[in-house]
């Protein structure tokens, strides 16, 4: 099964996710996708690390997303695991940040490739930008479109999509 969780930020999304793959009884591999640019980044983190149980698998992985679900899918328990990924806004936010200009596109048609191949259960966090004002810079509205398309593509092959606000979620699909 493949889940999207979208959700603002502090929306519960992140919160919801990993009690989804709590609640599963399966083994959780928690994909991490941040990278520390700064104290308050690694404060984030550092916060998001002491939430979740320490049994749970972590692999961080800034940019090859696809490739590392491929890995973790190839080493799945015969019971079965959890992949839960936090999150694709960060993912993003690295792929347009990087030096090569066609990593982006390159890698988001790898990771919608690849998921509906995986046996593993995925849960997709990421948060959802276009609720609000069009943004004045070029590299924000890029990052708003381009968040947008893979959300709606990812939306299109995903068994399940929840919408987090205040805590609460709304099924979307599934």
């Amino acid at each position: 099964m493949l889940q999207l969780i979208l959700g603002g930020a502090r929306s519960g999304k992140s919160r919801l996710a990993e009690k989804i793959a709590k609640d599963s009884d399966l083994s959780v591999t928690y994909v991490a996708t941040a990278q520390v640019w700064d104290d308050e980044m690694r404060d984030r983190i550092d916060h998001h690390q002491a939430q979740r149980p320490q049994e749970w698998q972590l692999i961080e992985e800034p940019l090859y997303l696809a490739e590392c679900l491929q890995r973790i899918n190839q080493n799945a328990p015969e019971t079965g695991q959890v992949i839960l990924v936090d999150c694709l806004t960060l993912w993003m936010s690295n792929l347009l940040m990087n030096e090569d200009q066609n990593l982006q596109l390159a890698e988001c048609q790898k990771l919608l490739a690849v998921l509906p191949t995986l046996k593993s259960e995925i849960i997709l966090v990421s948060n959802e930008t276009g609720l609000g004002v069009v943004p004045m810079g070029e590299i924000t509205r890029k990052f708003v479109d381009e968040s947008g398309r893979l959300h709606q593509q990812l939306g299109q092959i995903s068994d399940k999509v929840l919408f987090c606000v205040a805590g609460f979620p709304m099924t979307l699909k599934g």
